[in-house]
């Protein structure tokens, strides 16, 4: 792979390819071990075995508590935004890249009777998947929706919650994407998702690297940036709460996830791991849109 910087279309069309494999895979019987999205499930390995190493997709759910086995064998995020939004039943909620759909069905359970959970994502494949999910869950409070984080196919004020998980790092318009849950979400609507922060820089090299796009790492902000953003398009309370930092341990379990031939000539495996050693985290980050002026 060339060491040069990719366009944003070229991201986007890797980033769509690599999770509509997953999806494909999954729909043939098969666990794909990603860790978000293509805008979809999320964002990391993508097989069973690096699925059940992955420091970043383990251990994100209680079993018991999450009935829907295929969606939950088909999920691959970061975290748990479910949790994290602490949704009452009522609520109207939009879930940004749903890949699976393990995270509408569950917010969907949780806002019953009355809310609706919709789901977004860019990837046909990820619909087909989650729409099987869906029916196999049985949940009638839930709607997927095919369309891209940055332009959301739905009308100004109609939820009360912004979930995702381990998918807005992907995108190349991050300003777009927060601006668009802004705009979608009622006064007073929450911001709640899981998502890959860096906690500092890392080399330039390495972000131009397609595998780290479409792995959650390079295309991730800084946790102060994310911030600064949530705040210029009009969010208030704004933060960021790491829930896990990860080292050189942890990063040498995700080695295989990377492919060296995409690496800069010069640049090893070993090079690569250093570089981001405590460079990354996963985190929960919350914001709040305004009330109405009174």
């Amino acid at each position: 792979m060339s060491t040069t910087a990719q366009t944003d279309e070229q991201v986007r069309a890797a980033v769509q390819e690599r999770y509509a494999s997953a999806a494909r895979l999954s729909l043939v019987g098969e666990s794909s071990g990603c860790c978000g999205s293509s805008e979809g499930s999320s964002c990391c390995g993508e097989s069973a075995k690096m699925k059940a190493i992955d420091p970043i997709t383990s251990g994100l759910y209680d079993e018991a508590d999450t009935p829907f086995d295929a969606a939950l064998a088909a999920s691959l995020g970061c975290g748990n935004p479910t949790a994290l939004a602490e949704l009452v039943p009522g609520e109207d909620v939009l879930d940004l890249g749903s890949g699976g759909g393990l995270d509408v069905l569950l917010s969907a359970r949780r806002i019953a009777p009355g809310g609706t959970a919709y789901g977004l994502d860019l990837t046909p494949e990820m619909l087909e998947l989650a729409e099987k999910n869906r029916a196999e869950a049985g949940v009638e409070n839930a709607q997927f929706l095919l369309g891209s984080i940055e332009d959301v196919p739905l009308p100004d004020g109609c939820v009360d919650v912004v979930i995702s998980n381990c998918v807005i790092n992907l995108s190349t318009d991050k300003d777009a994407v927060l601006a668009e849950a802004f705009r979608v979400l009622r006064p007073g609507g929450r911001f709640a998702v899981s998502d890959i922060v860096l906690l500092r820089g890392i080399p330039d090299h390495l972000r131009g690297v397609m595998s780290l796009w479409t792995g959650c790492i390079s295309g991730s902000l800084l946790d102060t940036d994310y911030v600064s953003r949530l705040e210029a398009a009009g969010f208030e309370d704004a933060s960021v709460e790491v829930t896990r930092r990860y080292d050189t341990s942890d990063l040498e379990a995700m080695a295989d996830q990377l492919d060296p031939s995409s690496l800069p000539a010069g640049t090893t495996l070993a090079d690569a791991v250093a570089a981001l050693d405590g460079a990354f985290a996963s985190a929960f980050i919350r914001a709040t849109k305004p009330e109405r002026d009174a």
